[in-house]
């Protein structure tokens, strides 16, 4: 998964509800064989239909994220928007649920979208770089090179102003958006 890994943890339940690790150091740093300092924390909530993203971050060295849903469902993408990796504008996406509570650790450099699939879906984000609006992108859903496959049609979408004004993937490599890829990106 584009050095994207997913994890499903074993859930403990019974009659009162249930318990799980939603993240233990340990499986992550197996994955990507180094451990990773979290520096801030993001929760989104979103209705039905609600489209986040494409976003990434040129921010040196980047913003890897580790993504579980709190509440809800969502159908997740992962975008591999760097130039000259093996998988670049491959799409990868997995269903994100309260019921499974399975995660999704995107590295740096990774496009990241999702699309809410009910009311109130909560998404809950470890990021190991705090937001800077200056080097935070997006590239549009709409791009043809890219085709997000979404769940429901395309005018059911909800977008915020900004991705639905994010540029083609052809706009983000003219103005040199892209992070070029790396053997080892740092995380």
């Amino acid at each position: 998964m584009l050095g994207a890994y997913e994890f499903t943890p074993v859930i403990h339940g019974d009659a009162r509800g249930a318990f799980l690790e939603s993240y233990r150091v340990e499986p992550l740093v197996e994955a990507i064989g180094r451990e990773v300092a979290w520096r801030q924390t993001n929760v989104s909530v979103s209705a039905r239909g609600v489209v986040r993203g494409i976003h990434y971050s040129i921010k040196q060295p980047g913003q890897a994220k580790y993504v579980t849903v709190a509440a809800g469902s969502a159908i997740d993408y992962v975008v591999d928007l760097r130039p000259g990796s093996p998988t670049y504008l491959r799409v990868d996406r997995v269903r994100l649920d309260a019921e499974t509570r399975r995660s999704v650790f995107i590295p740096a450099g990774v496009g990241h979208a999702f699309a809410s699939l009910e009311d109130g879906t909560t998404l809950h984000y470890l990021c190991t770089e705090v937001y800077d609006p200056e080097t935070e992108k997006a590239v549009s859903i709409d791009d043809v090179q890219i085709a997000l496959d979404l769940p429901f049609p395309r005018a059911e979408a909800e977008l915020s102003a900004r991705d639905a004004a994010a540029p083609t993937l052809a706009e983000a490599v003219a103005a040199g958006h892209l992070r070029p890829y790396q053997e080892r990106t740092p995380v």
